[in-house]
């Protein structure tokens, strides 16, 4: 992930655009408030599969990233395993600089 797509993620941060934590997102997923997921490359085995099964049930993107350290300090915090867009223009902007389309 490149420094402006990691600038984003603070600025959504910021802006409480986004939450943190598997157990808060996978909340989040099923009560259908997240819009977009980042995993972060080393989380574990259960863990990838417990929430990208709950993306593919609720039909929620996701995209496995960078370290869980890069995502912490991207938002100003230590190292963060899962990361859930909740606003719907957060999500569809960092998808853009991401490269994905919906």
């Amino acid at each position: 992930m490149n420094k402006d797509v990691l600038g984003f993620l603070g600025l959504a941060f910021r802006a409480r655009a986004l939450i943190t934590g598997t157990e808060l997102v996978l909340g989040s997923i099923r009560g259908q408030k997240v819009h977009f997921v980042l995993i972060a490359s080393d989380v574990s085995a259960g863990t990838f599969k417990k929430v990208t099964d709950k993306c593919h049930t609720y039909g929620v993107q996701y995209l496995q990233v960078t370290s869980d350290v890069d995502l912490g300090k991207a938002i100003g915090k230590d190292s963060r395993k899962i990361i859930g867009i909740t606003d719907a223009k957060f999500a569809k902007t960092l998808k853009k600089k991401l490269g994905i389309e919906n």
